[in-house]
């Protein structure tokens, strides 16, 4: 994104959504836009932001998005309820933010002419089609929606080949390893990447010590404050198997070459191996901001206001195997990669469906990983050869799930 800024263009859009979000959401999504802008130089150079919400149940959402158009004065926002988009137009009136609604509304902000880089930090795989629209209309994109390239990884990745934009990674793993790769001279020279995870609030647990587990203790993480979906997905490690996936397609790596590595104090973030066995590591506080920041400003840095590590307050790391018998859906997702097609999907599809069934009290923690790997082994696997191909995969998943209760 270096161009932007020594054109001064600067325009960045922010795309948010709320799906099956509480308001445990805000805090994670209101950074891309209030912590984008920390830097006064920064500030000087990034000069609209185009955001969207979904508004479903969230209600302090809606509130945040008011504050951020007031402040911010973008061309456009979105939210993605219909209902609360017309609310929330009346209620911002007074201002010359136009207001849209739906997938429509998405595909509009992705595709704004205006606009030189989408940020598209979605929650799920409504993220799929506004992604490809940003990309078909040669945007840079900088990435936090795993879902999108868990789902439609090859779509996507043909997409950006072909109109020649740029996919930066924002989550903190990929991040990491793309600043690792940084330094490397030529592809055939890397051997692996190594995935880092926190292990989540249920590290070292049985499957025994997971049968009454309550959504309040699956939301408790160690490190990191996210939204309700993602925290339970890190507690599943379902989230450590959609990196793996998305880790694939962001950097074009075979399956086997991706290793998963527990490391309980967030502080590595992952890790890179080249053929010589030489291992580069990108290390630092676990803050979204560094990620944010660099995704934006790439290839350059700037100054950031997260504390800086102190490896000697940290005293010492340490570092586990994965558990694939007790998190199941870890596993899941290796075997969905290994198959290929649409089995990602429909991984995917079967944990978002199963995932909101637990924070509403209807499955049991552990069933989450039973209905993902039930849902990969029972449902017919195809290659893709379109985005409806995709969401016909997410539909039947989704359906599958709600068979079982």
């Amino acid at each position: 994104a270096s161009d932007v800024y020594k054109r001064q263009l600067g325009r960045i859009l922010t795309m948010k959504n709320f799906m099956e979000q509480n308001l445990e959401t805000v805090d994670k999504h209101k950074m891309t836009i209030d912590e984008l802008l920390f830097l006064q130089n920064l500030q000087e150079d990034l000069q609209k932001a185009e955001i969207t919400c979904n508004g479903n149940d969230a209600i302090a959402t809606y509130y945040v998005l008011k504050e951020q158009v007031r402040k911010y004065k973008p061309e456009l926002a979105v939210v993605f309820n219909e209902e609360k988009a017309k609310e929330f137009k009346d209620n911002i009136k007074d201002t010359n933010t136009r207001v849209l609604s739906g997938m429509d509304g998405l595909i509009e902000a992705a595709t704004l002419e205006n606009a030189d880089l989408v940020v598209n930090s979605v929650v799920g795989m409504v993220g799929l089609k506004p992604t490809l629209a940003a990309a078909n209309a040669k945007k840079d994109i900088a990435f936090a929606n795993k879902e999108t390239l868990v789902t439609g990884g090859k779509l996507v990745c043909d997409a950006v080949k072909k109109n020649g934009v740029k996919l930066l990674p924002v989550d903190s793993e990929h991040s990491a390893i793309f600043q690792c790769l940084q330094g490397m001279p030529e592809k055939k020279m890397l051997k692996k990447l190594i995935l880092t995870a926190s292990g989540g609030p249920f590290f070292g647990k049985s499957v025994e010590d997971l049968k009454n587990v309550t959504v309040n203790e699956a939301l408790n993480h160690p490190n990191w404050s996210m939204g309700a979906k993602i925290t339970i997905d890190s507690a599943t490690m379902m989230n450590k198997g959609l990196e793996i996936i998305e880790a694939r397609w962001l950097f074009d790596v075979q399956p086997e070459n991706i290793d998963v590595v527990v490391h309980r104090e967030s502080i590595i973030h992952s890790l890179i191996e080249y053929v010589d066995n030489s291992v580069i590591a990108q290390l630092g506080l676990p803050d979204m901001r560094i990620p944010i920041q660099y995704a934006i400003t790439y290839p350059e840095r700037y100054e950031s206001p997260v504390g800086e590590l102190s490896l000697a307050q940290i005293g010492k790391m340490t570092f586990f195997e994965p558990d694939y018998d007790t998190f199941k859906c870890l596993r899941a997702c290796k075997k969905a990669l290994s198959l290929g097609g649409v089995a990602t999907a429909i991984a995917n599809g079967a944990n978002e469906e199963a995932n909101r069934l637990f924070r509403e009290g209807k499955i049991t923690f552990l069933e989450i990983g039973d209905l993902v790997m039930g849902a990969i082994d029972n449902i017919d696997n195809f290659e893709p050869l379109c985005v409806d191909d995709v969401l016909e995969a997410d539909k039947l998943a989704r359906e599958y799930v709600l068979s079982k209760l």
